[in-house]
């Protein structure tokens, strides 16, 4: 397939008929081990009215035969060089026709449950999110600024209104936690409305890029957004709360571990 039919392939449709309610945006590279499962999960769910984006960054295994062989419904995609996840993820952002946009990796597997909260969206200034697998290593339930603050939440678990996607996008001088720093932005928002599930939508693969890789520069960071976005009173309670943990865990930041 050449570059131009590939551009052709993921440009936007036009008109408000076709719109699905759920775009699926995936970011791939040299994903040919896992990609086929994740998409056959998609495949799987009883929800049907989304659409699958994958924004491949020019792989060179067999990722691109898989996509082109692939029998789901509204999928869409393109290869080519990106400046990694994040960048992938702002392309699929502007090439979506969905009203909700949810963030999948390509070694990740939709749950049955994903169906469940898929068929709870009514409200477009709703950010929509469940729980996820294993259970055991991620923070689950409900997140208040205060917990977002001191946790980062699973970014597989959550369903965004498109609406979120014209005020903010992926941060992308943080190579591992744009998507950490994305939702301090949207939580501490007032025009987006979360509402959290207690179903599990998501099993997450624990040993992904931002399992090994340090963000310092969201490190650097993280201090200054959660005092602009979440105001003084969080702020100083989260300054707290991890000065009081890095003295019983020999300067240990929970929050950033363990994704």
């Amino acid at each position: 397939m050449t570059k131009r039919n590939l551009i052709a392939n993921i440009r936007k449709t036009d008109g408000k008929r076709d719109r699905p309610v759920i775009s699926i945006i995936i970011a791939t590279y040299n994903a040919e081990h896992c990609l086929s499962d994740c998409l056959v999960s998609i495949a799987n769910q009883s929800f049907r009215e989304m659409e699958v984006v994958v924004i491949d960054g020019g792989s060179t295994d067999r990722t691109v035969d898989l996509l082109k062989a692939a029998e789901i419904d509204k999928l869409r995609w393109i290869s080519e060089p990106d400046k990694g996840i994040y960048d992938a993820l702002n392309k699929g952002v502007r090439v979506a026709n969905g009203r909700w946009l949810h963030f999948l990796g390509a070694d990740d597997r939709l749950l049955p449950g994903f169906s469940e909260l898929a068929f709870k969206l009514t409200d477009e200034d709703t950010v929509y999110y469940g729980n996820s697998e294993p259970a055991d290593r991620l923070p689950q339930g409900a997140f208040s600024n205060y917990r977002l603050a001191k946790y980062c939440m699973n970014h597989q678990s959550i369903l965004y209104p498109a609406r979120v996607f014209k005020k903010y996008r992926y941060d992308l001088k943080y190579k591992v936690f744009a998507d950490y720093a994305l939702n301090i932005c949207v939580w501490g928002d007032s025009d987006f409305i979360k509402k959290h599930f207690p179903i599990t939508v998501v099993k997450y693969q624990m040993d992904g890029f931002s399992s090994t890789t340090i963000d310092i520069q969201f490190l650097k960071d993280r201090e200054r957004l959660i005092r602009r976005y979440f105001g003084l009173v969080v702020y100083l309670r989260y300054l707290y709360k991890k000065y009081k943990t890095r003295n019983i865990s020999g300067g240990i930041d929970p929050g950033v571990t363990g994704r």
